[in-house]
C-alpha cells in the first residue's frame, strides 16, 4: 500500500514538508494537503510584507517541488475540525503532519487595549495583505500619529508600510482596499516602541536598512539609546544594527514631512480614550541582567503620554489549539519531540502524528528556517514508516473523497488554485506581481471558472 500522508496547512512549512516527502524519490509516497483557504502560501501570501515580492514568489517554487513525484493533491477550502476531524485524517492516512502555524497575536494586556483604533498585528497585516478573515478591518487612518508596539520584523513592516509612498504601494501586491486607504492616510509620524534596548531588538538588519529607503521619511533614533550600557553585545549582527542605528541617530536635520521614530526602553501601560484611542501612556524602563544572563526590562518612575489615533501591537504570535490534539498553552505550540507529537509535554509519542513549522517550534526564524524543520519531521516520519510503527489507513482515497464531498461540496483542488493564481496575475496587468482577490465567495468563483460576481459552484476533480 502506498504511504499516504496528510498535511494540514498551506504555508511554507507545509510545502517544505511536502517537498521533502517528494524528494525522497519513494514512488509509494502520496501527499494530501488541506487548507481552510482556497489558496496556497499561508504566511508567504498573507504574512510577508506586500513590498517583499521576492519572498512571495517562493510559493511557486515550493509548490513545484511538492508536486515533483506526481502524487500530490490539494484540498482547499477545507477546515479541519469542521469538514474533517483529526480522527478522519488518521483513518484515511498513515500519518498526519500539522503545519498550522501561529496565526494569533499575543494579547496586549493593558487597560484600553480593546478601544477602537487598537489592532493586533495579525489582523492589521492580514488586512493589508488581503486575507479574507481581515478584509473588513477598516482601520481609521485619519490621525497624525500611529504607535507600533514591538521590535521584530513585523513591527518594522507595519511602520514602513504606514509611511510608504503611493508609488511603492502601487507596485506591490497589497490588497486594493488597503492601498486606497493608505493613499488617503493622514498619518505623518509612526513611533515604534521596544520595551528593551536596541541590542535585544528582534528585527533583522535588512529590515532596519529598509527604513532608510523610505521616500520623504526621516528615521529618528535617540542617540542616548546607543550607549555601551544598552549595547553590551559584540556579535556581528548586533554590530551591523548598531552601525545603522547610529547612522540614523547622527543624520543631519531633515525637512522630510514624515517621521518614523524608533524608541527603546519604553513599555505601554495603558491605551487612553473615550470612544476610541486618543493616546498611549508609556513607562520608561532600565535594563538589568537576569539570573540566566538575559537582559530584562524593569520599569522606572518615568512616564510619558503619547497622543495617537492608531495602535498596532506586534509583540509576537502564538499557535491555537486543534481539536483532538494536545496543546501547550504556555508556549502556544503542540508538544512534540523532534516533530513527533507527544500526548503531554513529557509524555509518549502519538503514533502517526507530526508537526512542522511554528506550531512545532514557536514563532521563531524566517521562512527558510522551515526547510531544516521540515527535514527533521519528515525524517522522523519515514523512520517510523520503515520501522512499522504507522497503522495502515482504514479508508482509501475514494472513501475520503466521498466523505469530503458530503461535508464540503466546495473543495478547491490544485487546478482551482492555479486558476486563482493566473487570475490574480492577470489583474496585476504588469504593474503589480498580482492583484489579489480577497473575498472567499469571489475566490471560489474564480477557482470554479466563473465570474467572481456569479454564484460559485463546486470545483470538480
Amino acid at each position: 500500500m502506498p504511504l499516504r500522508v496528510a498535511i494540514v496547512g498551506g504555508g511554507p512549512a507545509a510545502l517544505y514538508a511536502a517537498a521533502e516527502l517528494a524528494r525522497t524519490n519513494r514512488p509509494e509516497v502520496s501527499v494530501n494537503l488541506f487548507d481552510r483557504l482556497p489558496t496556497l502560501g499561508g504566511l508567504a501570501r498573507a504574512g510577508v510584507a506586500p513590498d517583499h515580492a521576492e519572498r512571495r514568489g517562493m510559493i511557486e517554487v515550493y509548490a513545484r517541488q511538492a508536486r515533483r513525484n506526481g502524487r500530490f493533491r490539494f484540498f482547499g477550502n477545507v477546515e479541519i475540525g469542521t469538514h474533517l476531524t483529526h480522527t478522519d485524517l488518521c483513518r484515511h492516512h498513515h500519518a498526519v503532519i500539522y503545519a498550522t502555524g501561529a496565526a494569533d497575536s499575543r494579547p496586549l494586556a493593558i487597560p484600553g487595549a480593546d478601544l477602537p483604533g487598537c489592532h493586533a498585528a495579525s489582523a492589521f497585516v492580514g488586512w493589508y495583505n488581503g486575507h479574507p478573515d481581515h478584509a473588513d478591518l477598516d482601520p481609521d487612518l485619519d490621525c497624525d500619529r500611529a504607535v507600533v508596539i514591538g521590535n521584530g520584523n513585523v513591527a518594522l513592516d507595519v511602520a514602513r508600510l504606514l509611511l510608504a509612498d503611493r508609488d511603492t504601494l502601487a507596485a506591490s501586491d497589497m490588497a486594493d482596499h488597503a492601498r486606497a486607504a493608505l493613499a488617503r492616510s493622514r498619518i505623518r509620524e509612526v513611533v515604534v516602541l521596544g520595551r528593551r534596548g536596541p541590542a535585544e531588538a528582534a528585527f533583522t538588519h535588512p529590515e532596519l536598512l529598509a527604513l532608510g529607503a523610505l521616500k520623504d521619511v526621516r528615521v529618528d533614533v535617540e542617540r542616548s539609546a546607543l550607549t555601551a550600557a544598552t549595547w553590551p553585545s559584540a556579535d556581528y549582527g548586533a554590530g551591523l544594527r548598531r552601525s545603522t542605528l547610529t547612522r540614523y541617530a547622527d543624520a543631519a536635520p531633515s525637512a522630510a514631512p514624515r517621521c518614523l521614530a524608533l524608541r527603546f526602553l519604553r513599555s505601554p501601560v495603558a491605551a487612553l480614550g473615550h470612544d476610541r484611542l486618543e493616546a498611549v501612556r508609556l513607562v520608561r524602563n532600565r535594563l538589568l541582567v537576569a539570573a540566566d544572563g538575559r537582559m530584562t526590562a524593569v520599569p522606572t518612575a518615568g512616564e510619558e503620554r503619547l497622543s495617537a489615533g492608531l495602535l498596532v501591537h506586534a509583540t509576537g504570535y502564538r499557535g491555537t489549539p486543534l481539536a483532538g490534539l494536545p496543546f501547550d498553552a504556555g508556549r502556544g505550540v503542540i508538544p512534540n519531540r523532534g516533530g513527533r507529537v507527544q500526548a503531554t509535554a513529557d509524555g509518549p509519542d502519538l503514533p502517526g502524528v507530526y508537526v512542522v513549522g511554528w506550531i512545532k517550534r514557536g514563532p521563531r526564524g524566517v521562512i527558510g528556517s522551515n526547510k531544516a524543520c521540515a527535514g527533521e519531521t519528515v525524517s522522523a516520519l519515514l523512520a517510523d514508516a520503515d520501522a512499522g510503527r504507522l497503522a495502515p489507513p482504514v479508508g482509501n482515497e475514494v472513501d475520503l473523497e466521498r466523505l469530503l464531498a458530503a461535508r464540503q461540496p466546495q473543495v478547491v483542488d490544485y487546478a482551482g488554485w492555479q486558476a486563482i493564481d493566473r487570475h490574480e496575475r492577470r489583474r496585476g496587468q504588469g504593474r503589480q506581481p498580482r492583484n489579489k482577490v480577497v473575498r472567499l465567495d469571489a475566490l471560489l468563483a474564480v477557482a470554479a471558472g466563473v465570474a467572481p460576481s456569479e454564484t460559485p459552484r463546486c470545483v470538480g476533480r
